[in-house]
């Protein structure tokens, strides 16, 4: 039985590197946000705004809990799941935990191309969203190093680096 959790922030290429590295070796995917918008008819902002971070914080440990149970599967967690309540204690418990590592200048250059999409980040200038990216990951460091493993996921950005990454990954992880 298989079952890999991809954490990291958001840019990072959880759901880019997911999808290619379960395809690959012949596993399900399950992108948490996506099943959060599934389950419940709405995004993963509408969510936000209506319940707040609080409540958003607690359904997505409920989805984890759930998606947890599935087996032979990579799960591209939220940003920001595995920095609240024990989630990063219980996906090391439930499986393979693997932190995508980007540089900030990388995560700023996707970033600022999805920033529109994505509305924390709207409305930010580029010195803003370069600060904001920088002033997160420095939160979220004690989180994600909790990780079993840590992987450069600085080459996304093409059909071959993302090739060359699912190599890499596989061989990080032995499979």
């Amino acid at each position: 039985m298989t079952r890999i959790f991809l954490i990291g922030y958001m840019g990072a290429g959880k759901t880019t590197l997911g999808k290619a590295f379960a395809k690959e070796m012949n596993l399900s995917f399950v992108d948490q946000d996506w099943y959060i918008e599934e389950r419940f008819h709405k995004t993963v902002q509408e969510i936000f705004a209506e319940r707040g971070e609080q409540g958003f914080r607690e359904l997505e440990r409920q989805i984890l809990h759930e998606i947890a149970e599935f087996e032979n599967v990579v799960i591209s967690t939220g940003g920001g799941a595995p920095c609240f309540y024990d989630n990063m204690d219980f996906m090391n418990q439930q499986g393979s935990t693997v932190f995508l590592n980007v540089s900030p200048d990388v995560l700023f250059c996707r970033l600022k191309l999805a920033s529109h999409s994505r509305p924390v980040l709207q409305g930010k200038s580029n010195e803003e969203l370069r600060a904001f990216i920088v002033h997160t990951l420095e939160e979220r460091k004690p989180f994600y190093s909790k990780a079993k493993y840590v992987f450069d996921a600085d080459e996304l950005e093409d059909i071959y680096q993302i090739k060359s990454s699912v190599s890499r990954l596989r061989n990080l992880l032995e499979l």
